[in-house]
């Protein structure tokens, strides 16, 4: 029962895509285009085949995984299910089979559950598209991919999903490829997310040298025997453990939009809405912090990498934020939210508090999920605008919408009792309760990116909802609540926002930490000495109020900027210009990285293709040969002339040359 999980979607995937191909046929040969060189129809009954067959799949898988949850999770009953070998070579063993533990269990609800909400939303939201059941292949496949990640019994299945999510996001980013911007974001994922995998590849090499094995269990069994293993690299010595974790954790980044490989993220927004809250909330970028907790058995013995992961998390957290303060697109803001929030999860997982690191993923992908989907909702009413600058005042006429994007901005803010608040606070009071450096490190930073997550969230409320309407007329005019088929995954993604976390605290480490051992089973694995998640309970008192204290200032600042003094936003961009522009060009990482390696790409193959391929090689190669005939030729035929004499003087020259040929060789 438990593999129908991840095949339904693949199948459901299958039959939609065929419909695609049958449907550009058979209209191929018809229909009349538009200037886009679309069909212009309404919604055909393949188009609904199409959806209630990719919905169907998904839902099923869903209620299946919690099934799964309660017997495997609840019941402590995890296993592994082999299908059957898929890689048989020498000592090298791959088997494809799908391991259904703790880990896998919390993320099949969230997966499933996500998705399936997010299919059901396209339904209405791709209503006027031609394109659906294309749509809703690809978002079926992403699915699958996704699935086949996260039940992987080995690195190299795992890989598979993997690149499968790659392949998935640039076929939905691109989805509207007659849109130039939108291919170029699909290219820039697909190959930001390329020097990842290159990492992430390497990786798995390592552990494979190292072990001799892929197979998670004979892994997680020898890790610390292989962890004194030495490497020399460079002339230096290294240990092996350290190594190997850091080029998975470079898998990690560039899949889950960490600084440096993160500019792929914000991007992605060119994609469908209902895209942005699969990439964002549930699937592809959730894979680096699934995978590091997956790992957590070898990421364990190698501190030094751990290390660097807090590092980079809390920077990441840190960094997004400042950036999704003054970004003016409903969709960037929330993407760069997506960025930081990620930056937590990573630097829970970094203080080997991994359980709170799976608990944030958990809670953020209802409320990402949320957002987004309300988002769509707002794009959808203010028939398709996304600049912040030109909405306002609509919260009477979109009610249900406005009520869903207060729950999650409560949820990601972190208000008492919200999913957010939970998961958000037990990663921070992780990160102080490491008692490290880098751990404090994480802990301010933190704290610094939760009053401005809260900011930034408040100020996308009052922007968008709230004061006088910035819209055009016409566009006010049309302004409407989305249909029941939109509104519904936002009222299910609602519960969970509110629910997820009070419900789940005691499972991931808000409660008893024994009882908190005894629902992972074994699945997340902490090393001597990392107690990180026991001693979060017993942080000072101001540690524990600090989130929210940042929660409330970052509250009051956006309600003195965006709603009591609505000049003093104009007013500070100006007088802090330089700051302003700096966080309002992201860092300038995208101008940084054109120059650095952009542009010498550019150059580089430029040069080769005009002085290497087209001098050299063409010049000497086929043209130069072409030529050389060409000339002798030419010179050949010019003899041709039709004089008497001249053909005279050249039958002369012969015999003459005959003659001396014959006196030379006879002598």
């Amino acid at each position: 029962m438990y593999p129908l999980i991840v095949f339904l979607p693949l199948i459901a995937a299958a039959i939609a895509g065929t419909i695609t191909l049958v449907g550009a046929m058979s209209t191929a040969k018809d229909a009349p285009h538009d200037a886009h060189g679309h069909h212009h129809h309404g919604v055909s009954s393949a188009d609904r085949v199409a959806q209630l067959v990719t919905v169907a799949g998904v839902v099923i898988a869903f209620i299946i995984s919690i099934f799964a949850f309660v017997d495997v999770a609840l019941g402590g009953n995890p296993q592994t299910i082999e299908l059957f070998t898929w890689i048989s070579s020498g000592s090298f063993d791959a088997s494809w089979a799908l391991r259904i533990d703790t880990l896998t269990c919390v993320m099949l609800i969230v997966v499933t559950g996500v998705s399936s909400m997010v299919h059901i939303y396209s339904i209405g939201y791709m209503s006027h598209d031609p394109d659906k059941p294309r749509f809703m292949a690809y978002l079926s496949l992403f699915t699958f991919a996704m699935l086949m990640l996260i039940t992987a019994d080995n690195l190299i299945q795992l890989f598979f999903g993997w690149e499968g999510v790659g392949l998935a996001s640039y076929l939905l980013i691109g989805f509207w490829y007659s849109k130039p911007s939108a291919s170029a974001a699909a290219i820039k994922a697909f190959v930001v997310n390329r020097v990842g995998d290159f990492g992430f590849a390497l990786g798995i090499f390592a552990v494979y040298v190292l072990f001799d094995s892929v197979q998670f269990d004979v892994i997680f069994g020898n890790a610390e025997e292989v962890a004194g293993t030495t490497l020399m690299f460079l002339g230096h010595e290294f240990s092996a453990l350290e190594i190997t974790c850091f080029l998975l954790f470079i898998g990690a980044m560039g899949k889950s939009a960490q600084l440096g490989l993160h500019t792929w993220l914000p991007d992605a927004m060119e994609g469908p809405t209902p895209v942005s809250a699969l990439i964002h909330a549930a699937t592809m970028v959730t894979a680096g912090v699934f995978m590091v907790a997956r790992l957590s058995p070898i990421f364990e013995y190698a501190e030094t990498t751990l290390m660097i992961i807090t590092i980079v998390g809390a920077t990441t957290a840190f960094f997004a934020a400042t950036v999704g303060c003054v970004q003016n697109d409903i969709k960037r803001v929330i993407a760069y939210s997506t960025c930081s929030q990620l930056g937590y999860m990573f630097f829970a997982c970094g203080v080997s508090a991994y359980s709170a690191g799976v608990f944030h993923l958990m809670t953020h992908g209802f409320f990402k999920a949320l957002l987004f989907l309300g988002a769509g909702s707002v794009i959808h009413a203010m028939s398709d605008e996304q600049d912040m600058r030109k909405m306002g005042g609509i919260w009477k006429m979109v009610p249900l919408t406005f009520a869903v994007m207060m729950v999650g901005t409560l949820a990601i803010t972190g208000f008492p009792g919200l999913a957010g608040f939970y998961s958000k606070d037990l990663v921070i009071e992780s990160a102080y309760a490491a008692h490290t450096g880098v751990g404090l490190y994480a802990f301010w930073a933190g704290i610094l990116a939760a009053l401005m997550t809260s900011f930034y969230s408040w100020r996308l409320v009052f922007m968008t909802f709230f004061g006088t309407p910035r819209a055009d007329e016409r566009t006010m005019a049309h302004v409407h609540e989305s249909p029941a088929v939109m509104t519904g995954p936002l009222l299910f993604l609602t519960v969970g926002a509110i629910f997820a976390g009070w419900f789940a605290k005691d499972w991931f480490g808000g409660g008893d930490y024994e009882e908190m051992l005894a629902f992972w089973n074994g699945a997340l694995f902490m090393a001597e000495g990392h107690l990180a998640l026991e001693h979060a309970h017993h942080v000072p008192g101001w540690v524990k109020l600090a989130p929210f204290v940042a929660m409330v200032t970052g509250f009051v600042i956006a309600l003195v900027m965006y709603k009591l003094v609505p000049s003093l936003p104009r007013t500070l961009a100006n007088t802090f210009n330089g700051v302003y522009r700096f966080a309002l060009n992201k860092w300038y990482f995208d101008e940084l990285y054109d120059k650095i390696f952009v542009k010498p790409a550019f150059a580089l193959g430029y040069g080769f293709w005009k002085s290497g391929d087209g001098a050299i090689i063409d010049g000497c190669g086929p043209d130069g040969v072409a030529a050389a005939c060409r000339n002798i030729a030419r010179r050949v035929s010019a003899i041709q002339s039709g004089f008497v004499y001249h053909y005279a003087f050249a039958m002369l020259i012969g015999i003459a040359a005959l003659v001396s040929y014959t006196i030379w060789k006879m002598g």
